[in-house]
């Protein structure tokens, strides 16, 4: 199941998701780095971490797919967003300096297919920078939010499947450790908690966020897809009237 992007807005716009964008989108930041000059992309829905982006990179653009649909972005200039189908990104090869994904990994059909394309777009050297929920964490357990769809991961699942397609783990980071509920003492607690979830209960953290490397080259060939046989109907003279 893929949330669509009317529900992710909502979310986004409500008070619990303002709080989970700020949280995260410290640590996307802090492990994106300078992008100065550079190519970013966003996959899935990652609009609400990229607008700091938007001045410093050389360009910005936000594909979501089309099962999940698409929202214009920004509101305020040029529209960066593309909907496509993202194990077949409109891109040349190494067209990317730097792809953030957010709610994409735990929704695609075929992770490994997915993984494939990253690396294809990916310049040598690039970053990718990625946002999934943890399979242990308090938000996988709920459906009260983005995180709660999807397939959860545990670090040694993301791990092995990074490496298995020549990307390196660069750095991990946890994020999320609030209960992923809209009770104002909840939220108005939100930051003592996150600040102590770091070092008392690190295993309930809700999303994992992790900065990887491309390699040089790839680790598994990319699939070649079958041609799909279209068939024409049969044409036949007809008298005019």
């Amino acid at each position: 199941m893929t949330p669509d992007a009317a529900t992710l807005v909502a979310f986004y716009k409500s008070p619990l998701g303002r709080v989970a964008r700020q949280f995260v989108r410290d640590h996307v930041r802090e492990l994106a780095g300078d992008v100065n000059g550079k190519r970013v992309l966003g996959l899935g829905f990652a609009t609400p971490y990229l607008r700091s982006m938007l001045g410093p990179a050389e360009r910005v653009l936000a594909f979501m797919p089309a099962r999940q649909g698409a929202s214009a972005w920004p509101r305020e200039g040029p529209f960066h967003t593309v909907m496509c189908d993202p194990l077949e990104m409109p891109l040349t090869d190494s067209a990317i300096d730097l792809v953030v994904a957010v709610h994409a990994l735990e929704h695609t059909a075929d992770a490994e297919e997915q993984m494939r394309e990253l690396w294809r777009i990916c310049a040598p050297g690039a970053k990718l920078v990625i946002v999934v929920p943890k399979r242990r964490g308090l938000w996988a357990q709920r459906d009260n939010n983005p995180f709660g769809i999807g397939h959860p991961f545990s670090r040694s699942q993301l791990d092995h499947l990074l490496k298995g397609h020549s990307f390196t783990p660069e750095v991990w980071r946890d994020a999320l450790f609030m209960l992923p509920s809209h009770a104002r003492p909840m939220l108005k607690s939100a930051r003592l908690v996150e600040r102590l979830g770091r070092y008392v209960a690190p295993a309930l953290a809700g999303v994992m966020v992790v900065r990887a490397r491309k390699e040089q080259f790839p680790a598994i060939a990319r699939r070649q897809r079958a041609e799909r046989l279209v068939r024409l109907p049969a044409l036949a003279p007809a008298t005019a009237m």
